[in-house]
């Protein structure tokens, strides 16, 4: 394992690595944590009771609690896994995206200020920048499902529980308070409507 600087790197519990690992400055562990081969570490990030399989990059920033990241991914900068995050192979999760208590499947891409909350994404999703599982009804926290090879565009609110289909596209902008069907484009938006300016007195 190699380490930038070993004076700013803080293991604050158990630390257990494969070979060819890369850690940088201002780095974190803390409680058990295991990294396993060829994995990097970015600056200043901080890594809790957390599994983090080969050949995965954490890039700067990120905050990564009692989660699992399998081989193969992309994590930050400034990306954060709350308690319950299970990230599967080859999927990214990019800058300023938040995902708790979901479980993520392989080949994912989530990779712009999106919030993942108590949802099953299965796998060859894209999420798009702005989207937003709507979890929480007031009372309790709701499930979102997305299915296979499903694409959601940006800015989209997904009023959980709702299921996503297979190949289904939701188009940008839209949000979405019923399931959409497998294999179509669903888009759910006011009407634009435009009104002349009104003279200031």
């Amino acid at each position: 394992m190699q380490m930038l600087d070993p004076k700013l790197v803080f293991i604050r519990g158990n630390l257990e690595h494969g070979s060819n690992v890369l850690i940088e400055t201002n780095v974190t562990f803390e409680g058990d944590v295991y990294l396993g081969n060829n994995v990097v570490i970015r600056a200043n990030t901080i890594i809790r009771n957390s599994k983090i399989g080969s050949e995965t990059e954490i890039k700067q920033y990120s905050f990564i609690n009692n989660s699992n990241i399998n081989e193969g991914c992309i994590v930050g900068p400034y990306a954060r896994l709350r308690t319950g995050s299970d990230i599967n192979s080859n999927s990214q999760i990019g800058t300023y995206v938040e995902v708790k208590n979901s479980k993520i499947g392989s080949n994912c891409k989530i990779n712009h200020m999106a919030f993942i909350g108590d949802a099953i994404i299965e796998d060859n999703v894209i999420i798009g920048a702005g989207t937003i599982t709507c979890n929480h009804d007031g009372k309790e926290t709701q499930q979102t499902i997305i299915k296979s090879g499903a694409y959601i565009g940006s800015n989209v609110n997904l009023i959980a529980p709702i299921e996503i289909g297979n190949n289904a596209l939701i188009g940008a902008g839209s949000t979405v308070t019923k399931s959409a069907p497998n294999n179509k484009i669903t888009i759910e938006r006011a009407q634009q409507v435009s009104f002349d300016k009104k003279k200031r007195i």
